[in-house]
């Protein structure tokens, strides 16, 4: 984890964040991009842990949003649907913050495993959830479009014995 990371906060993600989040959402994923209402929903659903890091600007009651996740929770499985970090803090450790707290969210969820999806591609995101301990167990098949693309499915297991 880079410098970068240790001057960031999280906090659950508010109604006054959709906008912002919306904007590192369309610059992240050339696939069609979640909708504000698919965001808004997720704000009042008790199963989502809907994470933002922030940064706060000295003398600004407004936050910088640098990045977030969103996890859900159902039983004893959680999956991490959505994570995204603002391109021009990519690489600084807040992808690795942003995991850890939804694994953590999960957990505390009574999750024993959580579940993503990663473009096949994307070697920089493979690469921080294997260091992260998550394993291959699946493909998708033209999971992604924009360009067609398979999706591996990766599993973390987080129950008691594991973490």
């Amino acid at each position: 984890m880079s410098a970068g990371a240790h001057a960031v906060a999280l906090r659950a993600a508010r109604l006054a964040d959709i906008d912002e989040i919306l904007v590192i959402e369309r610059e992240a994923f050339p696939d069609p991009p979640w909708s504000r209402h698919s965001f808004v929903v997720l704000l009042d659903d008790p199963r989502v842990r809907f994470l933002v890091a922030v940064r706060a600007t000295r003398g600004s009651a407004v936050d910088e949003i640098l990045g977030y996740v969103v996890t859900w929770v159902v039983t004893d499985e959680a999956e991490i649907a959505n994570l995204a970090v603002r391109g021009n803090r990519r690489r600084s450790g807040i992808g690795w913050v942003l995991v850890e707290a939804a694994i953590a969210a999960s957990t505390s969820g009574g999750a024993r495993t959580v579940y993503l999806e990663v473009r096949e591609s994307n070697a920089a995101a493979r690469a921080l959830y294997q260091r992260l301990g998550f394993v291959a167990v699946g493909t998708r098949p033209r999971y992604y479009r924009n360009p067609n693309e398979d999706a591996l499915v990766l599993r973390l297991d987080v129950g008691a014995s594991s973490r």
